[in-house]
């Protein structure tokens, strides 16, 4: 038996990656939204191991003064025969990371590292809720899609509007919820909390994944767990804090 048919079950499987800089090089960079700009690299991926739908990757940009600022990507698909990694860019937000999309056109060159783990979550739960905002969608997207046929899966996700609403290519039982945020800027936790607390738990055993800005993060998990959600079976992650650069945190208790 393999290390993985010894798990139990619901077992979160921790992988830790050996990682190396590579640079990469625009093959495709289009619109997927509005507000979300989706690039395809190619080159190099020998090596390149990403198992979890969350995992994060280093992304290397060029700041003014010279030096180079990081920020924490999504591989939204990679291919390492075809040597290609796509990457999803929300475009809603100033730095260096919207501002290097925003311009990014075929043949430029980008730099990066990474995964150094994943978390694989097991598809034997019986149902899964995905939270977030734009910023999760990568995350969600390849959650979604990686789904074996007929999983039943929510994900309740604010956006802008509704052109930023995204299909996914799945055979899951898949139920979208969108809150659209009536003002630029707007607090989501209230717009999220009312999508969920409007559903109850489905039958059975459940993961939970949640990711938003920080305080949205917190809030959404807090009350998931006065609902009586597992800790075990939830993760909770702030993407971005507001009024801070580059923060990203894991919230637990």
């Amino acid at each position: 038996m393999t290390a993985t048919e010894n798990l139990p079950p619901h077992a979160i499987r921790r992988v830790r990656h050996g990682t190396r800089r590579r640079r990469l090089e625009v093959a495709e960079a289009n619109l997927i939204t509005p507000r979300m700009k989706r690039i395809v690299l190619s080159g190099d991926m020998d090596g390149f191991v990403s198992l979890g739908a969350d995992d994060h990757i280093k992304l290397f940009f060029a700041a003014a003064d010279g030096t180079a600022q990081m920020r924490d990507f999504t591989p939204r698909a990679y291919d390492v025969a075809a040597g290609t990694l796509t990457v999803d860019f929300a475009l809603h937000e100033a730095g260096p990371a919207a501002e290097w999309a925003t311009a990014a056109k075929v043949g430029d060159m980008l730099d990066l590292g990474g995964p150094r783990g994943s978390a694989v979550v097991p598809h034997d739960f019986d149902w899964y809720w995905l939270v977030g905002d734009e910023t999760a969608l990568p995350a969600i997207g390849r959650f979604v899609e990686e789904l074996p046929p007929g999983a039943k899966v929510t994900t309740a996700v604010a956006i802008a509007d509704a052109g930023e609403r995204q299909s996914f290519a799945t055979k899951a039982d898949w139920t979208a919820l969108w809150a659209e945020r009536d003002t630029a800027g707007a607090d989501d936790t209230a717009a999220l909390l009312a999508l969920l607390d409007a559903r109850p738990f489905p039958a059975g055993d459940g993961y939970i994944f949640v990711a938003a800005e920080s305080s949205v993060a917190r809030a959404i998990r807090a009350r998931l767990l006065e609902r009586g959600h597992p800790r075990a079976q939830m993760k909770a992650a702030g993407y971005w804090t507001r009024g801070l650069a580059d923060a990203h945190e894991r919230i637990e208790d």
